[in-house]
């Protein structure tokens, strides 16, 4: 089963692309703290808890699969948070996010979440991410939309 979210954002494509595919991305938008995994730059491990440190059981680590810059990032999650409902079987769901710009200053993004398993644990995924995509990109649509801070004097 695949489920699909889309929006736009009113920011280049290459400024969606920074924030999706890197730590320093993912931090402006996604999470509070976040790891790049010494040994392979392709995992990213994350948190939504500020006090969390690398390896702790409510971490999430993701995957990226396919980088096309500017275009196309596929990712895995590998590790879910402890605890997380029907973690084995959201390992096999590879989620896509998909950039098209429109003109200059925007950029449409389309994210896909592939692989959902036809069974009563992907339907409560799909029923989870219904949501929590939607959020996800929301999320990053409110942080890069929003005007630049200036530095503190």
């Amino acid at each position: 089963i695949t489920l699909v979210h889309e929006l736009e954002i009113a920011a280049p494509v290459e400024a969606v692309w920074h924030a999706i595919s890197t730590r320093e991305g993912w931090l402006r938008w996604a999470v509070p703290v976040a790891w790049q995994d010494p040994d392979d730059a392709d995992v990213l491990e994350t948190s939504y808890d500020a006090e969390a440190q690398p390896g702790a059981p409510q971490n999430i680590r993701q995957r990226f699969l396919v980088r096309i810059p500017n275009r196309l990032l596929a990712f895995q999650t590998i590790k879910a948070p402890a605890g997380f409902a029907d973690a084995e079987q959201f390992r096999g769901v590879r989620t896509v996010f998909e950039l098209s710009p429109v003109g200059a200053d925007r950029t449409h993004v389309r994210l896909t979440g592939a692989g959902y398993p036809r069974s009563e644990a992907g339907l409560r995924l799909l029923t989870f991410f219904e949501q929590g995509n939607a959020a996800t990109l929301e999320s990053l649509r409110t942080a890069l939309e929003a005007p630049a801070r200036e530095p503190d004097d």
